[in-house]
């Protein structure tokens, strides 16, 4: 009987290998000698390798995710004072962390003075949609725009939209911050043209929409570009006073 134990142990570590089942594999010894000390039911036995195997690959693909995201790893809404920001703006966070806008594509554009926290609001955001199995990617405008740039010149631009259009969410931070020439913001419309109504977008700016005209360099670019980014969009508005100085004021 022992003998058959063995050679059934050996198939099955066997099969969990072929099937790729490497936790299931690395945990099927302990819950056996479990399931033998608390006398379990074949389908108790089944289930807790099948929930140790399902856990595992919940974590090692957040991990992933997290690593690819380019988050800040810091700015969580766990340390966000959602307190401090507008009582709309709370609503409107709540509803988004729900997921449901990635569904409908639409974007979500986060508007407010330097320091009013409008990238940890987005970072907390995004860290909490990962936890929810979707991918997200965060950049600044200028690192996205000079990345597209190059894929222009190399000519493999498409290939670079592509990959883009994996993520369920690109997180663009600083739009207007850093100011770029002609050729750089053609190309950064490209890129909003191509994701829109096919992906979501998450964008901060110090500049209102009036404005914008400075970041685009052209009026016809700057309307088209405004229209796409606000056809379906949750606009949020962060009027208060820069975090940063709220301390120093304290210290």
């Amino acid at each position: 009987m022992t003998n058959e134990k063995n050679d059934f142990k050996k198939k099955n570590l066997l099969l969990m290998k072929e099937l790729c089942l490497s936790s299931m594999k690395s945990n099927y010894k302990e819950t056996v000698e479990q399931a033998e000390k608390n006398d379990v039911s074949y389908e108790e036995f089944l289930f807790e390798l099948l929930a140790h195997e399902r856990s595992q690959r919940y974590n090692r693909r957040i991990q992933r995710y997290l690593k690819e995201s380019k988050l800040p790893l810091e700015k969580t809404l766990d340390n966000y004072d959602l307190k401090r920001i507008p009582h709309s703006a709370r609503q409107k966070t709540k509803a988004i962390l729900t997921g449901d806008f990635l569904d409908k594509n639409e974007n979500i554009l986060v508007f407010g003075n330097p320091g009013s926290g409008k990238t940890h609001l987005l970072c907390g955001i995004a860290h909490e949609l990962i936890l929810n199995n979707k991918r997200v990617l965060f950049s600044t405008c200028s690192q996205l725009v000079q990345q597209l740039l190059i894929s222009k010149r190399e000519l493999t631009l498409n290939k670079t939209l592509k990959k883009l259009s994996k993520f369920d969410v690109v997180i663009i931070d600083d739009i207007g911050y850093v100011q770029h020439n002609r050729t750089e913001m053609e190309v950064f419309f490209t890129f909003l043209a191509d994701r829109y109504e096919r992906g979501s977008i998450m964008l901060t700016s110090n500049l209102p929409f009036s404005k914008w005209e400075k970041i685009f360099k052209d009026p016809m670019v700057t309307t088209a570009a405004i229209d796409r980014l606000i056809h379906h969009s949750i606009i949020i508005e962060l009027n208060v006073e820069s975090y940063r100085l709220e301390q120093a004021k304290e210290k």
